[in-house]
This record gives C-alpha cells, sequence and structure tokens, in this order.
C-alpha cells in the first residue's frame, strides 16, 4: 500500500491504543533516536505536558516520543507509559547517571461521547508503543480521534462525528513533510478548495445555545525528515496552523486547545522552513478532511 501518512517520514513511528466502548484512545508518536520538536498553542483552553522544553532557548534540544490523547487533562497519564517504554527501549536525554525520555502531550476532551470515567492511562500508552509501526496510519474513529466531535456550534447536541486523519506531501527538492489530526472542533468542517462545508451542524439547534468549554480542540503533528532546528520548527508550528483555519470555520476559538507539534527528524538535507511550513499547512487540512471522511465510514 502506497503510504501518504505521517509514517511517510522516515524515523517516525505511530500507533494507537483505542478504547471502543468508552469512545476514547490515545496515538503516540514515537521517534526513539531522537527528533528535534517545537510546538504553537493557539486555542484557549488547552491541556498540554512538557511543552515549555520545546521553546528554542532551553536546554533540551530532542523529543523521543509524542503523545496525543483523549480524556480531556486525565488522559495526560498516557504519557508515563511512553516514558516507561522508551526507557526500556534505552532512549531518552542522557543525563550522566540515567536516560530520561522526552515525552511532550496534549489532549483533547471526548468524556462526553462514551464513559466519563474511563480515559487513557499509563498501560494504554504503553500499549500504544507496542503497537507502533513505520506502515500507513489507521485514521478515523481509532486512538487520540476515538470519541472526538466537530461542529457543535449550536451547543453540545449539535456534536457530529470527528476522528483522527492524516496526510504526507512531497517536498520540491526531496524529503517528505506530514501531518496526523485529531479533529475535536467546535467548528464545521469545510473543504478549502470550494469553501463547501463537509460537516456541518444540523440546522436545527436549541435555541441560545452555547458550547461548554474546553469540550473542543484540535490537536496534531506535523513532521519532516529535512534538517531543521527547534526555532525553525517552531516556525512550521505557526505556519501549520494556517491549515487548521482553511478547514475548521471557526479555530482557534476560546473554546479549543489547538495545538501543533512540529517534528524533524533530521534523516534528509538541510530543510527550507518556509518551504517546510507552506506544505506543513497543506497536509494539515487535507488531515483534517481525512479525519471527517473516515470518520463517517468507520464502525461506530
Amino acid at each position: 500500500m502506497y503510504n501518504t501518512t505521517l509514517t511517510r517520514v522516515p524515523g517516525i513511528l505511530v500507533g494507537h491504543d483505542t478504547h471502543v466502548a468508552a469512545a476514547t484512545g490515545c496515538t503516540v508518536v514515537l521517534t526513539p533516536f531522537g527528533a528535534v520538536a517545537a510546538v504553537d498553542v493557539r486555542g484557549g483552553a488547552p491541556g498540554t505536558r512538557e511543552t515549555d522544553l520545546l521553546r528554542p532557548e532551553n536546554l533540551v534540544a530532542e523529543v523521543h516520543g509524542l503523545v496525543l490523547s483523549g480524556g480531556s487533562a486525565f488522559g495526560l497519564a498516557a504519557a508515563d507509559g511512553v516514558m516507561r517504554w522508551l526507557y526500556e527501549q534505552g532512549a531518552g536525554f542522557d543525563t550522566g547517571i540515567v536516560r530520561v525520555p522526552i515525552v511532550p502531550a496534549a489532549v483533547l476532551y471526548d468524556l462526553a461521547e462514551g464513559r466519563a470515567d474511563v480515559w487513557p492511562d499509563a498501560a494504554a500508552g504503553y500499549r500504544a508503543c507496542q503497537a507502533a509501526t513505520a506502515e500507513p496510519v489507521a485514521e478515523g474513529r481509532v486512538g487520540a480521534g476515538a470519541g472526538a466531535t466537530v461542529a457543535k456550534l449550536g451547543g453540545p447536541g449539535t456534536a457530529q462525528p470527528g476522528g483522527l486523519g492524516s496526510y504526507a506531501l512531497p517536498l520540491p527538492a526531496g524529503g517528505w513533510v506530514a501531518a496526523l489530526v485529531a479533529v475535536n472542533a467546535l467548528g464545521e468542517i469545510v473543504d478549502p478548495s470550494d469553501g463547501r462545508i463537509v460537516v456541518g451542524a444540523p440546522s436545527v439547534s436549541a435555541p441560545g445555545a452555547m458550547p461548554f468549554a474546553g469540550r473542543n480542540t484540535t490537536i496534531g503533528i506535523v513532521a519532516t525528515d529535512q534538517v531543521l532546528n527547534k526555532a525553525q520548527c517552531l516556525r512550521v508550528a505557526q505556519m501549520a496552523h494556517d491549515g487548521l483555519a482553511r478547514a475548521i470555520r471557526p479555530s482557534h476559538t476560546l473554546y479549543d486547545g489547538d495545538t501543533l507539534f512540529a517534528v524533524s527528524t533530521g534523516r534528509g538535507a538541510p530543510g527550507d522552513a518556509q518551504m517546510i511550513g507552506a506544505l506543513a499547512a497543506e497536509a494539515v487540512s487535507q488531515a483534517v478532511l481525512r479525519a471527517v471522511s473516515v470518520a463517517y465510514r468507520s464502525p461506530p
């Protein structure tokens, strides 16, 4: 099968753990040999872990894994299992005494879709690592997208299925840029090519209904095999957010915690951050469309 997902980027492994009955799960992106990373948080209600160390001025230069998870803030615990798995593989930041795996994470709120008392934990993160592969990424209602919903402008009762999607594009000078996005947005999903509403709220909604704060977030990762430093990765993450704005209307609201990581595995040539960022935005918008299109074909 031709791979047009995040694992098309050399040095990337992706694994899911899905709790179908509880409509939740987590998705792990592994870079066990280390990768340069940065993050850009645009939404007003984020849930994150280990993002400060990704600032360009801070010491740690590499990450060894990234976690996207359901379960709201409870789901951040999935990163503990990823750290344990990476530690067992000998991966991590060398402190001179022990290697400490660096595993930033971001979460979305899916507690209203299945069970509110079940969420991804350390065991789920560990299982996702065990399942990680370089094969094409499974999409739709899996992993962090298992309980995702969109189009909630008329209130939670208007929610439509969201999901997880991925898309890869070749770079003009060689190499790849790709995105993986878990789409749990307040806004509607539109096709950037023509403005057509792909997933919208029902025309009839509760009068005066308002979205609940903290129940929405689109989280994701863009990656390239080209060599970038932390400052360049930050610029790519910033530009990649344009892809959310093109495909989700509105995006980056007070009620969303929109967060994108950018990763460079450094397997290719020195990269052009401007070109990579522009194509990363396109990959993000296509990944959003993939998330909802596959979700509608996925079993409940």
